[in-house]
């Protein structure tokens, strides 16, 4: 029997972060839709995505329309978009994982820390969406760069939380379809740390010159007793 893998759209798609993982996972089979303000843009960008990863797998359509027709959305909009987009597409996320990849970078100040009165975007998007979406957060400390080398694999860990243990295993999949080592790191509030981490990243690039600072775990999984989600 062929498992067949669920469509991910991917807001914001046509940035670096979006783009790159759209790249990577339509290599290892996944159907991608990008989703774009117009969708003249997006049916370019899918068009251009295509020829470069050697699929056809990759379609464009507008944000709405985009959320709507996968079964994984992945959101990767700057901070200053991230409400207006959340407003935009909840009818259409209902019953859905939905992976939020937002910072809440702030204008000239990306090097310091500044999370919203909530906690941490994610837990902000949880809170919007409803407890009919499945909320987890992902990919926040990967530089978006390092995931256009669509080739190579990226050495930076992933912090994948979420509420529902089921939805952030399935995240952890994604991550390492695109590459990537990816964890489990406990509820929606947990997402706080992997936001506040990226500043302090920026900040660590440009002390020591770094392209692309990154996240490891270090320990050996099952060396200890495992404690519950």
């Amino acid at each position: 029997m062929v498992e067949t893998k669920p469509r991910i759209a991917i807001l914001g798609g046509t940035g670096d972060l979006g783009s790159g993982l759209a790249l990577r996972w339509a290599r290892a089979g996944y159907g991608i839709v990008i989703g774009s303000r117009k969708l003249e843009g997006a049916q370019a960008a899918a068009k251009a995505f295509n020829a470069e990863a050697g699929v056809n797998t990759i379609a464009g359509l507008e944000n709405a329309a985009a959320a709507a027709a996968a079964e994984i959305v992945v959101l990767t909009v700057p901070y200053a978009n991230h409400r207006a987009m959340l407003e935009a597409v909840k009818p259409a996320v209902q019953g859905k994982i939905f992976v939020d990849v937002t910072v809440p970078l702030q204008a000239k100040k990306v090097r310091t820390v500044s999370l919203p009165p909530e906690g941490s975007v994610a837990k902000a998007a949880q809170a919007f969406l409803g407890e009919g979406v499945r909320v987890v957060s992902a990919f926040q400390n990967v530089a978006a760069e390092r995931l256009r080398h669509i080739d190579e694999r990226v050495e930076c860990d992933v912090l994948v939380a979420g509420n529902d243990p089921q939805a952030r295993d399935v995240v952890v999949g994604l991550a390492e379809a695109a590459g990537l080592k990816a964890w489990h790191a406990g509820r929606i509030d947990n997402s706080a740390v992997a936001e506040a981490l990226t500043s302090v990243l920026i900040f660590i690039n440009g002390r020591y010159g770094i392209a692309g600072a990154g996240l490891r775990i270090t320990g050996t999984p099952g060396s200890a007793a495992k404690a519950a989600d």
